[in-house]
């Protein structure tokens, strides 16, 4: 109880401190100086540059002709010997017992109107 009283007194005194240490604001916010620049200094041009010389063309080197390969017989490779394919085993059939031959029985109908109760229902119109 004594620190959120004292804790008031202090905020009290604050916002008496705030409303009364400071100046009033201007009616209106005068106006800033234009601010002016200083020209910017002139560069001097650039040099012009000499032109460059041409490139020396490569001298043309001359064109050898190479004699042809020696041909070499060419090894026969040897031939797979034919496997005979495999055949996959077969797998027995399964023989399903037929379905009995009575029927499902028959579902209850549902009925789609809702029966009248009593106290639920309007009273009868005269």
């Amino acid at each position: 109880m004594a620190v959120s009283l004292s804790s008031l007194h202090v905020s009290r005194a604050a916002r008496h401190l705030l409303q009364t240490s400071q100046p009033p604001l201007p009616a209106a916010i005068p106006p800033l100086p234009k601010a002016t620049l200083p020209p910017l200094p002139t560069l001097p041009p650039l040099p012009t540059s000499t032109p460059l010389p041409t490139l020396p063309t490569n001298p043309s080197l001359p064109t050898s002709t190479l004699p042809p390969l020696p041909s070499m017989p060419q090894p026969t490779l040897p031939t797979n010997p034919s496997l005979p394919k495999p055949t996959l085993p077969t797998i027995p059939g399964m023989v399903l017992p037929p379905l009995p031959a009575n029927t499902l029985p028959t579902m209850p109908s549902i009925p789609t109107t809702m029966p009248s109760f009593p106290f639920l229902s309007p009273p009868p119109s005269n």
